[in-house]
């Protein structure tokens, strides 16, 4: 699950960052993963707020594969709007956000809803970003929440340690969510399933803008670090990850 440009709001609209389109490739090391994960995420502000989605595919582990299994194994997608009409107002760092998920996770399936509000912080530049949202979560594919709220942050720091295209961005989510996590398989090599009440995810992610010394300043490499709590599996989880961006 990819978001690291999302709720940029429409504040980057003053820097002139009206759209943002990237594809990010990476490559998984965590145990038992070995895969690659492909997302193409698109922002784009205008008038009116902004809009951002995203489009992750998971593809076959290095266990699938030598078992012949080919292709994609799940895929997870967002669509989010910012709402803001009353951009040059005292509040204008205060927008309404709407959101749609839905995906499938080896046989876990996700569609929900979000409405809540986010609230943008930058520096003088904007070279330094961060959006906290605070959303209701609308489960509509027979999950539950005991408090269906999620608390999401979004930061983006640019030229990190003074260093030129080296960038440092990612999210963190905590939801309520009666949801499920493996813990294990079966003796028929099924996932044993749990029930957990809440989940974390947070991906921190580095990149750097490699190809300014080829003249191809598109192109970054890098990588994140996926952590976890009762997200797919149980408990605390790290999953590291070697990616490559190229920013259209």
């Amino acid at each position: 699950m990819k978001k690291v440009v999302a709720f940029a709001g429409f504040a980057l609209l003053s820097v002139g960052a009206f759209a943002q389109t990237n594809l990010q490739v990476f490559y998984d090391l965590g145990e038992n993963r070995k895969l690659v994960t492909t997302t193409l995420e698109m922002f784009k502000g205008d008038d009116w707020g902004s809009t951002f989605f995203f489009v992750d595919y998971d593809y076959t582990t290095k266990n699938q594969r030598d078992a012949k299994i080919f292709g994609t194994q799940s895929t997870y997608m967002e669509i989010e709007r910012a709402l803001n009409f009353w951009q040059e107002s005292s509040l204008g760092a205060l927008s309404a956000h709407v959101e749609f998920q839905a995906g499938n996770f080896g046989g876990f399936s996700v569609r929900n809803w979000l409405f809540g509000a986010e609230y943008f912080l930058h520096n003088d530049d904007f070279s330094n970003t961060f959006t906290l949202a605070l959303l209701y979560k609308l489960y509509t594919n027979n999950n539950a929440a005991d408090i269906p709220v999620q608390f999401t942050g979004v930061w983006g720091m640019q030229d990190i340690f003074g260093v030129e295209g080296l960038r440092f961005s990612g999210f963190l989510d905590f939801w309520g969510e009666n949801g499920a996590y493996a813990d294990g398989v079966d003796d028929n090599g099924l996932p044993k399933v749990k029930e957990t009440k809440f989940k974390l995810l947070t991906e921190p992610q580095v990149w750097y803008n490699v190809g300014k010394f080829f003249n191809c300043p598109n192109f970054n490499l890098g990588g994140e670090v996926e952590l976890s709590y009762n997200f797919r599996d149980k408990g605390f989880v790290c999953n590291p990850c070697l990616g490559a961006k190229w920013n259209f």
